[in-house]
C-alpha cells in the first residue's frame, strides 16, 4: 500500500498511485474555474474585465490632477528616505563593489518605477548587463511597459512579442518582477488604480457638467423684443444681434425693437450638487491611494484625527520601503552570484535620516559624556559617513563664552592664578598655614552642611567683626582647603 507515515500512529494512503505529497495537486489545469483558449492567464482585474481593455486604460487616470498629486506625495514619502548597504557577514570586497553599482546608477528612477507596482498592480525591470573588468555588473535598469508581459497558467512572467502573443519564457537574472498584493489566483497584483477608476469617470463628467451649467446660467439671458407681426427674417436677425452681443456687449436693434436683461437667480444651491460630487471623487481618490486625506485635502478637524492619519501614511510608506528593499536585495543576490557565489550578500536598507540620527546622537551623547571615545570606523557605520565626510580629531575645548560663565560661578575667578599659587606654595608653608588661625575656620567649614550655616557660626563666634570681613575670611579658608587638597591628591 502507497502512502507516508506521520508517525507511529498516523499513516496516510495515497488513493492515486500517481499522487504524492510533494506534487501539487491543486492547479488551474484541473480546476472547474478556469477557462483558457491559449497558454496564458488574462488579467483577472474586474475594471478591465468590464471595460474589455488593458492595462493601459490604467495609464490615462494619471492624466488627472489629483491622482497626479497623490502618487507623487506617496512616492516621495520612500524616495525621501536614506539608503545604505549593510555589510553585514559579507565580505568587504563584496559590499563596496555593489555600493559602487548602486551609485552609478539613476536610483531615484529605479525606486519609481518599482513603487509603480503598487499603482498597476506589477511592475517589471530589465537589467543590462555588462562585463566590466573581470565582473559582470548591471549597466542600467529599465523599466517596462507592464502590457508587454503576461502570465502563463503556471505564474511565470512572459514577454508578449509580435511573433508569440502568448509570449516567450524569460531568460534568468534579466527582469526584475515587483508586485504588489499578488495572490495565485491572481499572479498580476491588485493595481491602486483600479480604485480610481470610476471616481475618476464619475468626476470627469461632472466637471462636464459643471462646465455647462456655468455656461447657461453663468451669464445674464438677454431677452430681445420686437413688434407683433415682424417676420421671421426680422426675428432671426435679432437673434443673431442678441447672440453677437453676449461675446462683443454690442447690438444694434430697430427702433421699434428692445433688449431686456434677465439674472439668473437661485441657482446657486444647483452648482453646489457638481462641486460637491467633484470634491467626494477626489476624497475617494486620496483614501484609495494614501489611505487617508487629510494629509491632501485639509478642511479643519483634531489634533488626534491629524496624527492618526500621519502614522496611516508612515504604514504605508513603511509598506513602499519593503517592496524597493526587496526588490533591490534580488539585484544584490544577482549580483553577488554571478561574481562571488557563496550564501552571505549584502543587504539593502533604508530609513528616515532624521529619526535614526536623533536616536543614536543622544546615545552618543551620553556615552561621550561618560568618557567613551567613538572611532571614525563607528560613524560611518552608524551615521552612513563617507571615508572623505569626516576626520579624526581632538575633542573640541569648551567655548569662551561658556568658561566666562563659569569663572562668573566659581569663588576663585582667575583659574590660572589658582593654579600658580598652588605650584608655587610647599606643603610646609601650607601646614603652617592651617595650624595657625585659619585651621578653626577650616573644622568648622567642614562640619556645616551649606554656606549659609557657616556664615552664621562665623557671625556667632566673631560678633565684633563686619559681615565682609567674615566673607573675606571664609573665602581665604575655602582657598586654602582648595588648595590642601589639590596638594594631597597629587603626593
Amino acid at each position: 500500500m502507497r502512502g507516508l507515515w506521520i508517525d507511529e500512529k498516523t499513516f496516510i494512503k495515497f488513493t492515486d498511485e500517481r499522487t504524492s505529497l510533494t506534487e501539487e495537486l491543486a492547479t488551474r489545469k484541473g480546476a472547474i474555474d478556469f477557462y483558457s483558449l491559449g497558454m496564458y492567464l488574462p488579467n483577472p482585474d474586474p475594471v478591465l474585465k468590464k471595460q474589455g481593455k488593458d492595462i493601459t486604460v490604467y495609464k490615462e487616470l494619471l492624466a488627472d490632477a489629483h491622482v497626479g498629486g497623490c502618487i507623487t506625495s506617496r512616492k516621495a514619502g520612500v524616495l525621501s528616505l536614506e539608503w545604505s548597504i549593510d555589510r553585514g557577514r559579507a565580505k568587504s570586497r563584496q559590499a563596496k563593489l555593489i555600493e559602487k553599482v548602486f551609485q552609478n546608477l539613476n536610483l531615484e528612477k529605479i525606486m519609481s518605477e518599482i513603487l509603480d507596482a503598487t499603482l498597476f498592480g506589477y511592475s517589471v525591470l530589465e537589467v543590462i548587463w555588462e562585463k566590466l573588468g573581470g565582473y559582470i555588473l548591471p549597466k542600467a535598469i529599465v523599466g517596462k511597459p507592464q502590457e508587454w508581459f503576461l502570465f502563463s497558467i503556471e505564474n511565470e512572467l512572459r514577454l508578449r512579442t509580435k511573433d508569440n502573443f502568448e509570449g516567450i519564457p524569460l531568460p534568468e537574472k534579466k527582469f526584475l518582477l515587483v508586485q504588489h498584493e499578488a495572490t495565485y489566483q491572481n499572479p498580476y497584483g491588485f493595481p491602486l488604480l483600479s480604485r480610481c477608476f470610476w471616481p475618476v469617470t464619475f468626476k470627469k463628467g461632472g466637471l462636464k457638467f459643471w462646465v455647462m451649467f456655468t455656461e447657461k446660467y453663468g451669464m445674464p439671458f438677454l431677452i430681445g423684443k420686437h413688434p407683433r407681426g415682424t417676420s421671421k427674417e426680422e426675428t432671426d436677425r435679432l437673434a443673431d444681434l442678441l447672440e453677437a452681443m453676449i461675446q462683443d456687449a454690442i447690438a444694434v436693434i430697430p427702433d421699434d425693437s428692445s433688449v431686456e436683461i434677465k439674472e439668473a437667480s437661485g441657482k446657486g444651491s444647483s452648482a453646489d450638487i457638481y462641486r460637491q460630487l467633484i470634491e467626494y471623487c477626489d476624497t475617494q481618490i486620496s483614501i484609495a491611494i494614501l489611505g487617508q486625506n487629510l494629509t491632501t485635502e485639509v478642511k479643519g478637524g483634531s489634533y488626534a484625527a491629524a496624527q492618526a492619519h500621519m502614522q496611516v501614511r508612515k504604514d504605508i510608506i513603511e509598506a513602499d520601503k519593503k517592496l524597493v528593499e526587496k526588490t533591490l536585495n534580488q539585484l544584490i543576490r544577482w549580483i553577488a552570484e554571478l561574481n562571488f557565489g557563496g550564501t552571505e550578500f549584502p543587504v539593502f536598507s533604508m530609513w528616515e535620516q532624521e529619526d535614526v540620527d536623533k536616536a543614536l546622537a543622544e546615545r552618543d551623547k551620553i556615552l561621550v559624556d561618560a568618557g567613551v571615545r567613538f572611532t571614525k570606523k563607528y560613524f560611518q557605520k552608524a551615521y552612513g559617513f563617507e571615508d572623505e565626510d569626516i576626520e579624526a580629531c581632538e575633542v573640541p575645548q569648551q567655548p569662551q563664552q561658556f568658561a566666562e560663565v563659569e569663572k562668573q560661578d566659581s569663588p576663585f575667578p582667575d583659574q590660572q592664578a589658582i593654579d600658580d599659587a598652588i605650584d608655587a606654595i610647599t606643603p610646609e608653608e601650607l601646614q603652617a598655614q592651617m595650624e595657625g588661625v585659619l585651621k578653626p575656620i577650616i573644622d568648622l567649614i567642614n562640619e556645616s552642611k551649606d554656606y549659609n550655616t557657616v556664615m552664621e557660626k562665623l557671625i556667632n563666634t566673631y560678633p565684633d567683626m563686619d559681615t565682609k570681613a567674615i566673607e573675606d575670611m571664609l573665602a581665604r579658608a575655602i582657598f586654602v582647603s582648595e588648595l590642601w587638597g589639590r596638594l594631597n591628591a597629587e603626593s
